[in-house]
């Protein structure tokens, strides 16, 4: 039996990437048609921040810290994409997350240095043949948990989903804007797994 694709639930900070992936979760445990459950790989990034000690703060604050701090994240999610080994997973995050934030917060010349780590080529191998959905910046769920980095306004935020579509398309990597205009969760799952069925089945 062939093993389904990956799917990456990626985007801008509080655009309901984590609700989306829990949802998905019991999505497929709950339906009798999927005999491969899926890993589910959530929260690399704040584990990172957990365990070597830093804060959101740091991105903002310090280029060498945010720039340790996204290989560090790199280097973990490699680490639990691989952790799944024939099983295949949902993601509430990529690769592509850290040279984001890099690009954003570093600079182009440090995200260019952090694209050739051999993590990220492992990455995106991955990601091309996943699927990748991208949740759009702008709705109500900019809520800050003490954790993540926010925004600094309204129109940073667009422009951090600005630029995981700009990247995306840059690398070549196949995706789908999930609209904030599709804010109920059983219309967004449906849009996920029907994305799914049409590049599992191609």
């Amino acid at each position: 039996m062939e093993t389904p694709r990956n799917i990456y639930i990626v985007g801008a900070q509080s655009t309901g990437k984590s609700t989306l992936v829990t949802a998905l979760t019991t999505h497929f445990e709950q339906s009798s048609i999927y005999h491969l459950k899926p890993r589910i790989i959530s929260e690399v990034a704040r584990g990172v921040l957990q365990r070597h000690g830093f804060t959101a703060n740091d991105i903002t604050s310090s280029k060498a810290r945010a720039l340790q701090l996204q290989k560090l994240i790199l280097e973990a999610q490699c680490e639990a994409e691989k952790a799944a080994g024939n099983q295949w997973y949902i993601s509430d995050r990529s690769g592509l997350d850290p040279l984001v934030y890099a690009r954003q917060y570093v600079g182009v010349d440090e995200t260019l240095a952090l694209m050739q780590e051999q993590s990220w080529q492992e990455l995106q191998e991955r990601m091309r043949s996943g699927v990748v959905i991208v949740c759009e910046s702008g709705g109500e769920w900019l809520i800050d948990d003490g954790v993540r980095l926010m925004p600094q306004d309204r129109d940073a935020w667009l422009q951090m989903h600005g630029t995981f579509c700009q990247m995306l398309g840059e690398l070549s990597i196949v995706y789908h804007v999930l609209p904030v205009s599709m804010p109920d969760l059983r219309a967004r799952v449906d849009f996920v797994v029907q994305r799914w069925r049409n590049q599992h089945f191609e």
